[in-house]
């Protein structure tokens, strides 16, 4: 019978915890979709920053992914403030280099 209060308080706690960072969210103008977002972005952003410095020639297969891939991440960093995402704006700028690199890579060829 312990074991089980125990259970259900840790799981109110759990819910109050999460609800406790949606209101933050919310709190700092945010929506929780836009803030989700800006979390996946982040994870993918890491992938384009290592792929960025790996690689200096691409496909054209491999441009056209780079370039729809860093074009979510900038929408998804544009809608968050830029106090969240300080510690990532080196590589933010470095994705945004090579991306505006790719671009005039292929104005070029067109």
């Amino acid at each position: 019978m312990a074991i089980l209060i125990l259970i259900y308080i840790l799981i109110f706690i759990i819910f109050a915890l999460i609800l406790f960072a949606i209101a933050q969210i919310k709190l700092a103008g945010i929506k929780v979709k836009d803030f989700w977002s800006f979390i996946e972005a982040n994870q993918i952003l890491d992938k384009l920053y290592r792929f960025a410095k790996k690689y200096d020639k691409l496909t054209t297969q491999e441009q056209l992914m780079f370039l729809t891939e860093a074009e979510k991440v900038f929408d998804a960093f544009d809608k968050v403030p830029n106090m969240l995402w300080e510690e990532e704006y080196q590589k933010y700028m470095d994705v945004l280099d090579k991306y505006k690199n790719i671009k005039v890579i292929r104005w070029e060829n067109n």
